[in-house]
C-alpha cells in the first residue's frame, strides 16, 4: 500500500521529536512542520485509524511499530539525499528542501544503489 507523502512528513516528524524530546504532542508537530493544530490533529486520527501511530491518556504520540518502520525508512532517505546534494555543492537550506521532495519519489532500488556508491566513496577516503 503507498502512503500518502504527508502522512510519511508526519511520522518523519515524529520520529525526528522523539528522538529530540522524548514525548511528541500534537502540538509540537504542529510546530515543527509549522502545520495549524487542527490540520495536525486530523492527520493524526488518520494515522492512528490506519495504525502507525497511538496516543495515550496523556496526550502523548508514539509511532507503532509499523509506523516506526517508515518513518526510519523516510529518515534514512532524507539524510542520504541531504548529504549527497551538500556532498555536490548544493546549498544546505536547498539541499534539505530537495531531499524532502525526492526522498518520497525515489524508488527503493534507486535508493539502494545510491547507498551503495556512497558507501563505496566512503570507503575508499
Amino acid at each position: 500500500m503507498k502512503i500518502l507523502e504527508s502522512a510519511e512528513n508526519y511520522m518523519e516528524a515524529i520520529h525526528i521529536l522523539n528522538k529530540e524530546k522524548g514525548q511528541v504532542r500534537a502540538i509540537d508537530i504542529a510546530h515543527y512542520l509549522n502545520f495549524s493544530k487542527p490540520s495536525v490533529s486530523i492527520a493524526m486520527k488518520q494515522l492512528e485509524q490506519n495504525g502507525y501511530i497511538k496516543r495515550d491518556a496523556d496526550g502523548h504520540i508514539s509511532l507503532t511499530a509499523e509506523g516506526e518502520n517508515v518513518a526510519v525508512s523516510i529518515f534514512k532517505r532524507h539524510k542520504l539525499l541531504t548529504d549527497l546534494f551538500l556532498a555536490i555543492g548544493v546549498s544546505e537550506e536547498t539541499a534539505k528542501d530537495d531531499a524532502c521532495k525526492v526522498e518520497h519519489h525515489i524508488s527503493q532500488e534507486t535508493f539502494e544503489c545510491l547507498q551503495k556508491e556512497i558507501d563505496k566513496i566512503k570507503s575508499a577516503l
